[in-house]
């Protein structure tokens, strides 16, 4: 039998040559390090669904919520597309595609981008873009920021986070008298369809006098966008940012558009500033995040909507309001005072996602079908709406005096059908009739158009203009 041959050192030569390999790998990963890339990894698609892709390849090296990117043909060549990972199996990553209309076929190849991150920057101000930071209104590229933060951010602890305090005007007499906000909260819109809740969010983005405005228009119809822009906005365009997502545009851009917007909001907020973030509407996110989550295999527990619906609702929601309270007193607290529209499913403002969002914010105001058929807008249910900050808005008359007119416009709504039949006689009850001479008035003064907005710096306390007009009434009468 034939000995093996004894064990040799290796030789000098092809010690050095082994080590001089080794140098040149540890200066290709220190390259690399300084440059803050990585190593791409791919895949390939192996399932085409008209709802989502499935990949094989890269379930080992992806997370749920990765950013992927397809090499697809497209009208004008080759070029890469987006997806995220929405579900992660043995042997398969499924990924849903920001486009919803992509040249993909079974061997197109996929490569892992990681995280979806944003670089905001102030020099955005004054520009539109979409729901992944790509500007859409024809004024060049935007300028990266220094840092890129998650479009998945985390609100300040509780604890962290400052007070409320400061009463804001709106200039929206309906609002200001009997739902008044504060700086740094979160209140709803609450209405049906064709009821004014895009026209009320245009009043008081025009009306409140904030630093900074971020609006987030999610499935809105497209003609409304630029009347937004130019007719709303107008000269405020240039404090203003805007993400835009319309209803034509995929589930995944809906969905990303809100988070887009609040990350944008948290940067200005985080710099001290007073921000204003608008989004049109939180139902439409939440219709999306349900077609994200039902195309990963997530099941519907409440008229459709699934459970990931209900946790990224709060997620979202809950990172607007103030922001951590400054080292300093010298340092301005930044917030970000939130205005979401709700768009409430055949008028029940019970529905899942309504009654969900309405426990999350700060307040709510809604708007009444019944009111808006009388020709009065905006059309806000006084006694529907309710502001949680109202106690910090109000002083001690003010908080009476309110109480009294809720009382009032009850007792004048109860008795309406009875005294269109003739059933009432004037004389019998001293505080209805004092009711019936008042509250016509006071929603005559509730009422207002767009066209009736002041500036911010000229609008008037609306108790005075209150108390003067029903002064003039009751003098006359």
């Amino acid at each position: 039998m034939k000995k093996a041959p004894p064990h040799r050192a290796a030789s000098a030569p092809a010690r050095a040559k082994s080590a001089n390999k080794l140098d040149k790998l540890h200066g290709v990963v220190r390259l690399l390090q300084e440059h803050n890339t990585s190593v791409r990894v791919c895949g390939t698609v192996s399932q085409i669904t008209p709802g989502y892709y499935g990949i094989s390849g890269l379930e080992k090296h992806v997370c749920i919520g990765d950013c992927i990117e397809l090499d697809v043909m497209r009208p004008y060549g080759r070029g890469p597309a987006r997806a995220e990972v929405i579900r992660i199996d043995e042997g398969k990553v499924y990924a849903k595609p920001y486009s919803q209309h992509l040249d993909v076929g079974i061997g197109t190849r996929v490569m892992r981008m990681g995280p979806v991150q944003l670089s905001p920057d102030n020099s955005w101000l004054g520009r539109v873009i979409d729901s992944l930071g790509r500007p859409i209104d024809n004024r060049g590229m935007l300028v990266p920021g220094r840092l890129s933060v998650s479009l998945e951010g985390d609100p300040p602890p509780a604890m962290e986070r400052s007070m409320i305090e400061k009463p804001i005007r709106t200039g929206v007499r309906a609002i200001d008298l009997f739902t008044p906000l504060c700086v740094g909260q979160r209140i709803g819109v609450f209405a049906g369809s064709g009821v004014g809740k895009s026209t009320l969010l245009a009043m008081l983005a025009s009306a409140l006098d904030f630093e900074v405005v971020v609006v987030a228009l999610v499935g809105e119809r497209g003609r409304e966008v630029r009347e937004f822009i130019e007719g709303t906005l107008g000269e405020a365009l240039t404090k203003s940012v805007v993400v835009v997502a319309t209803g034509d545009e995929s589930p995944m851009m809906r969905r990303q558009a809100p988070k887009t917007a609040m990350a944008i909001a948290e940067h200005f907020r985080d710099q001290g500033l007073s921000v204003l973030m608008i989004m049109d509407s939180a139902t439409r996110f939440a219709q999306a995040a349900r077609d994200v989550a039902m195309a990963s295999g997530e099941p519907a527990v409440a008229r459709g909507y699934t459970p990931s619906v209900f946790s990224e609702l709060p997620r979202l929601l809950e990172r607007a309001g103030p922001g951590r309270v400054p080292e300093h007193e010298s340092e301005p607290c930044g917030a970000i005072t939130g205005i979401f529209s709700v768009l409430v499913d055949g008028d029940d403002h019970n529905d899942p996602v309504a009654d969900s969002i309405r426990g999350i914010l700060d307040g709510h105001i809604v708007l009444d079908r019944a009111i808006a058929d009388q020709g009065r807008y905006p059309a806000i249910d006084v006694l529907s709406s309710v502001s949680r900050m109202a106690n910090k808005a109000w002083n001690k008359n003010e908080a009476q005096l309110i109480m009294k007119l809720k009382s009032m416009i009850t007792r004048y709504e109860e008795t309406r059908d009875l005294r269109l039949l003739g059933g009432y006689t004037k004389g019998a009850d001293a505080e209805l009739d004092h009711a019936m001479l008042l509250i016509p008035s006071i929603y005559d003064i509730l009422c207002q158009t767009p066209h009736e907005m002041v500036p911010a710096n000229e609008i008037d306390d609306p108790f005075r203009e209150l108390s003067d007009a029903l002064t003039a009434k009751e003098i006359k009468d």
